[in-house]
């Protein structure tokens, strides 16, 4: 159902010049003429004339009644409903999950942890000093040995970004 907004403006009293118009009549309908494009141009639509009768003070303690003649004017209004215009969101970009790392090997009866082979070479002091603390490796590592992360299965994807950055320090780390 379509909504209104309602404008009323006095009508004009007196006609408006023009060339060729030379009667009061003419004058007082191009007056009426003009004001109506005006209004029309902006949207409004006209609806009738009334006339109306209006109190007014006359002196200081009686009033008078006085009749007004109105030009009332209508135009739709675009409710929040009608104004609304669905739009398709774009396309969802893919991410790409870091794949998991590898299992680690099981460990077999014959061998103890003494006697196993170091997989992460000891830290050297002259190899900290040259390493760059803000450089970080382009790839990251497939199989590191600590991820510094907690069974991540429960929580799949989450701990992504922070396993990225323990491979590329394990990775940094076994390099040197």
């Amino acid at each position: 159902m379509p909504r209104y907004e309602y404008k009323v403006v006095a009508a004009p009293t007196k006609g408006l010049k023009a060339k060729g118009l030379r009667t009061p009549e003419a004058r007082f309908s191009n007056a009426l003429q003009a004001l109506m494009n005006t209004l029309g141009g902006d949207g409004w639509e006209y609806q009738r004339a009334e006339t109306l009768p209006s109190v007014e003070r006359s002196g200081l303690t009686s009033s008078t009644k006085e009749w007004r003649h109105v030009l009332v004017f209508r135009r739709a209004v675009e409710t929040q409903t009608e104004a609304f215009t669905p739009e398709l969101l774009p396309a969802p970009v893919p991410v790409e999950m870091p794949k998991d790392p590898a299992p680690e090997k099981p460990e077999t009866a014959g061998e103890s942890e003494a006697e196993k082979p170091s997989e992460v070479a000891p830290e050297k002091p002259e190899d900290k000093a040259t390493e760059k603390p803000d450089e970080q490796p382009n790839t990251p590592v497939d199989n590191p040995v600590d991820n510094g992360v907690e069974d991540t299965d429960d929580v799949a994807g989450i701990g992504s970004p922070l396993e990225v950055l323990a491979k590329a320090r394990n990775k940094s780390k076994s390099d040197n």
